[in-house]
């Protein structure tokens, strides 16, 4: 009798179990995935250790100068995922000169970084099917300014946008 309701349980739970895990699978991987942020270059607007949601619809998502966006930098043996700011989209000029950004010839107001600029950055246009990212806190952020190779971050290894913070919990909610 016992062996007979531990088969039937077993029947009824394990289709059920693996249709879950799949379906976390297909979320994590095409839908939305959480992140821990592991640095400090998005101060303050983002907290080291603090939690994201990334959404990884990209098919589906226009990219914004201002998104906060996880990405693979064009860095040679890096296994890091990277979280910084969007500032250069196709075709965008992009300088930094006298503590300041300029997009496209005007500077930018840029409330949310921790200190003005402390380098400059020779004008570069971002190429087609490319971006261009820094980090809020400007001058401790490893980003387009500093990359060896190139500066720029190919489409196809663009992860997705961190739109919602879910720890710690004081800071819960969306990201600007």
């Amino acid at each position: 009798m016992i062996k007979k309701v531990g088969v039937a349980l077993l029947k009824e739970w394990v289709p059920t179990i693996g249709f879950a895990l799949i379906i976390a699978i297909v979320i994590n991987t095409y839908v939305a995935q959480a992140m821990t942020v592991p640095t400090g270059s998005m101060l303050p607007t983002i907290q080291l250790k603090d939690e994201l949601i990334v959404e990884k619809m990209k098919p589906f998502t226009d990219y914004e100068f201002g998104d906060i966006v996880v990405f693979w930098p064009p860095i040679d043996g890096n296994e890091d995922r990277y979280v910084k700011r969007l500032i250069g989209l196709p075709g965008d000029t992009i300088e930094i000169r006298n503590g300041a950004l300029y997009r496209n010839g005007a500077k930018v107001d840029e409330p949310y970084i921790q200190a003005p600029m402390t380098y400059t950055f020779h004008q570069v246009t971002v190429p087609e099917g490319n971006y261009f990212f820094l980090g809020d806190n400007r001058n401790d952020s490893y980003d387009s300014h500093l990359w060896p190779k190139t500066p720029f971050v190919a489409e196809k290894d663009i992860i997705g946008k961190a739109v919602f913070r879910i720890l710690p919990l004081s800071a819960i909610g969306t990201i600007d």
